[in-house]
């Protein structure tokens, strides 16, 4: 009987500590897909400032 509790303890522990184990799958290209938006937010603020500098300096031309 002991050897049977004993059995099905460790078998607990194990499946539980397989359980605890943190998935990471995926984090990679959440990563990536944050860097993109970024990315993508600099440079429309950067396109953005140039635009308007452009435009400005297209109205002092006589």
């Amino acid at each position: 009987m002991y050897r049977l509790l004993t059995l099905l303890l460790a078998l607990h522990l194990s499946l539980d500590a397989r359980l605890r184990v943190r998935d990471e799958r995926g984090s990679v290209t959440t990563e990536h897909v944050l860097w993109a938006v970024a990315v993508i937010a600099i440079v429309g603020i950067v396109v953005a400032a140039v635009k308007a500098y452009v435009e400005s300096q297209a109205g002092n031309i006589k």
